[in-house]
This record gives C-alpha cells, structure tokens and sequence, in this order.
C-alpha cells in the first residue's frame, strides 16, 4: 500500500484485492500510516483498488466511526460504487467516482498557462489540463465556480473531471470569448473603454456575498502570506500590518484572489471570470491590491516584466490600473483616492514579498533590489496607514 503528502493532505492508496485473505494486514497497514502521521487530515485514493469484500467494507467502517467520520474515497470504480451505493456507504461516507478518461489529440490548443493547458473538446466544451497532480484542489476549483455562478458572478460552468492521460483535466462549458487581455494587446485604442468595463465588472464581483463560512476569509490568507516573509521585515513592521489586518471587520464580498484581465473573457458585450480556484470573501481592497502587484509591482524593478507576462507595455499596465482604479472608487478627491492607493500597496507589497518567496525574483538581477524596495513600501506605508478597509 501506497500512501503521500499533498499539500498538508495524507492521500493513502487502496491497490488489488482487499477480501478476508487480506483484510487484517490491510487494516494494520492503514494504521501503521495513520499513527506514522498523526493528526493529518486523510482520504483514500481507490484508482487501483479492483475489488473490496465485505470484509473490506469493514476495514472502512471501523475507520469510519473509530477515526474520521465520513472521509473522502475517491477514484471509485464503478462496479465498487454500486457495491459501496447497494450497501449504503455513499449515505456516511463521500465517495467519487473515478473520473472518465478522455484524449485531447488532435482538439486545437486554445491557451496555456503556469499550471496547465486548456483545449476545445467540441463545439460546446473544453478542457483544462493541469500540470499538477493535485485532485482536490481541481475539485476545489469546480466548487468555487459553481459557487460564484450561483450567487451571480458570470462564470463558465463546470461539467466534469475527467483523466487525460496521466493527469487531471476539467471540462467547462465552450465559452465563444476573447481574453480580455488578449483584446487590449491587440487594441490598446480600447484602452479607455476597457478600463471602464474592467470597473464596472469588479463593482459586479464585489456586489456578490458569501453566506457565512461557505469561503475562506482573506484576512487569514494574509497573515499567512506576512508570517510566511516576516524575517525579511522588522519585527515592529510586521507586528503594525498584522493589527491592521487583524483589525479589518468581517466582510463576506466575493474576492477572486487574482482578478488581473487574463482572467476575464469578453463575450457578446460582457465579462466573464475564469480560474476561481482562489476564490475567497473579504474586503474588495484584497483583489485590488492583487491587481497592483499584477500590473505595477511586478514592473517596478523588471519593466519588461509586463510585456512578457502581458504582451502589454510597462506604461500601458500602469494606465490599466490607475485609469480602472479610479472609476471603480469615484473617489470625491485627490486626497481621498491616495488614500484607498496607501491601503492597496501596502497589502499589495505583503502579497508581493510572499510570491517571490515561493518563485524567486524572475531575473536573478532583480531579486535583491525587488525585495529591498518591497520593505521600503511597507516601512514607510505601515507607519501611515491606520486602517485597511475601502
């Protein structure tokens, strides 16, 4: 028996036969992992499990009532479902069935990205092939988009996961869009009627409320991103912005988490948002301070950046921004809008430090002086900020 880590999740793999020839070595095997991992939130991974006996379904019983009630079996085969379904299991524990295997040879490639590539499948539906062996947050994703539609935020609907080959895939419906940021490279002359747009859709984004508990806060993901750099802040640097944070009320306004114009699609005269995997709730300043550190941050020591990432010109980022962030806040004066600008880049820069922790400095040239200025923003910005709501 096989078992890994995925992001802070114990994935134990069922293999072969499990009868009563097997049963009591299985169930040691499984305790052997689960005590050689304590405390760690599981689930089984049936891909290459072809046939459980009853004595098998009591392996899962005891585990169910004795360890963690109503755990994830996932890659069901579907003679097992029906066996798990006729004995009542799928009514206690969640169980998913393995998904259907599908190929994209030949299906044109109609994007690519840092974690995957998405074909058409047909007229109606493609395919988002991910790099990353990574089921749940695949499922995750799919959560939040029909979580998004269903409270009103246009989004492509999610069909199915399915294998593609070696890895995971999700089905969407067939969105006949541009990429809105493929339209500006393309048309900077829209740039003034895109920004506008661009406004109006994050006004939409952030109308839309999560019930209580149904997303993460974003207020947790931040103190998470300022512990994980606080060694290259002062210690009174760090301790001012986490008040701030920790300061900020409830808020249950849907935050994209990455709501930069790659994201967005352009079809028959409206915006729709794509990649919801980060989805979350919280004050609107989080997707705007992701949107600073997308278009400004990232150019400020590299201004090429945004032309490889973009295909857009440093300027034109910088005019993107500003020119969307003040018809979204309709500040009633300069001082106003500065104002909300402070709070922005502040979490903007904590955001900011976080990334290049995990992927570097891009350039290596660009490194020191990216982290060097980074502090120097969130020095000088927590001793002026009082306070992080918009």
């Amino acid at each position: 028996m096989k078992s890994s880590v995925e992001n802070n999740l114990l994935i134990i793999r069922l293999e072969g036969r499990i009868d009563s020839s097997n049963a009591q070595e299985t169930q040691e095997e499984i305790n052997r992992i689960l005590k050689e991992n304590p405390g760690m939130d599981f689930l089984f991974d049936a891909e290459n499990l072809s046939y459980i006996s009853s004595a098998g379904l009591r392996i899962l019983l005891n585990i169910h009532k004795t360890v963690k009630p109503g755990f994830t079996l996932r890659n069901v085969s579907p003679d097992i479902y029906d066996l798990l379904e006729m004995s009542g299991f799928i009514t206690f524990l969640d169980v998913k069935k393995k998904p259907r295997t599908i190929s994209v040879e030949g299906c044109p490639l109609i994007g690519k990205g840092a974690i995957g590539e998405v074909y058409r499948l047909d007229a109606d539906t493609i395919v988002k092939v991910y790099n990353i062996d990574n089921l749940p947050m695949i499922e995750n994703e799919q959560k939040r988009s029909r979580q998004a539609f269903l409270k009103g935020i246009p989004t492509a609907i999610p069909l199915d996961i399915v294998k593609v080959g070696v890895r995971y895939g999700s089905v969407f419906e067939m969105i006949k869009a541009a990429n809105c940021n493929d339209l500006l490279a393309a048309e900077p002359g829209r740039l003034e009627e895109i920004t506008g747009m661009y406004a109006a859709f994050l006004k939409q984004v952030h109308g839309a409320l999560s019930d209580p508990g149904e997303l993460p806060d974003t207020r947790e993901e931040y103190i998470r991103y300022l512990d994980a750099v606080s060694e290259v802040l002062p210690v009174d640097v760090c301790e001012r912005i986490r008040t701030l944070i920790r300061e900020m009320p409830e808020d249950l306004h849907m935050i994209h988490g990455d709501i930069q114009l790659k994201n967005i699609m352009f079809s028959n005269g409206e915006m729709i948002l794509i990649d919801m995997e980060t989805l979350s709730c919280g004050n609107p300043v989080f997707d705007l301070a992701g949107m600073y550190m997308a278009y400004i941050a990232f150019c400020e020591d590299d201004p090429e950046n945004s032309m490889e990432f973009f295909g857009l010109p440093a300027e034109t980022s910088a005019e993107l921004f500003f020119g969307t962030l003040r018809k979204y806040l309709e500040a009633e004066n300069e001082e106003a809008f500065r104002a909300a600008l402070d709070k922005i880049t502040l979490l903007a820069y904590v955001r900011f430090l976080f990334v290049l922790s995990l992927i570097g400095g891009g350039k290596p040239e660009c490194h020191d002086r990216r982290i060097a200025h980074s502090r120097e923003h969130l020095e000088e910005l927590s001793a002026r900020v009082k306070e992080l709501s918009i």
